[in-house]
């Protein structure tokens, strides 16, 4: 008898198809997994929000008016890029840690909707 299987040795390795190509190299590997239901944000920076006057309600549709924003991709995400001078009533979807405590820290407020 002979033959690959009559020799003597631990045998071929698991996965191994004498030779032809294997099957866990025929597949291309899995580059990158997206994330599932991730939301998408409308974000705009605090150095954005420098120009407007104390007191103002800035929500999407303000900012939107205004011309500050020109794109709505989604719920306002507020981020912590810059400093805030004067206190703004800020409603948005969410806001970075280091945005709130310069919001709150100029004397204005931070709101959570949708």
């Amino acid at each position: 008898m002979r033959g690959q299987k009559s020799r003597s040795g631990s045998g071929t390795r698991p996965g191994f198809e004498g030779g032809q190509m294997p099957l866990y190299r025929r597949i291309p590997k899995l580059k990158h997994f997206p994330l599932v239901n991730q939301k998408q944000y409308t974000i705009i920076n605090l150095k954005s929000l420098t120009d407007l006057a104390a007191g103002t309600e800035v929500t999407l549709d303000s900012l939107l008016d205004a011309g500050i924003l020109t794109t709505n991709d989604g719920p306002l995400k507020i981020l912590g890029d810059g400093e805030v001078s004067v206190a703004l009533n800020v409603k948005a979807a969410a806001f970075t840690q280091s945005a709130k405590t310069k919001i709150e820290a100029a004397g204005g407020t931070c709101e959570v909707v949708g």
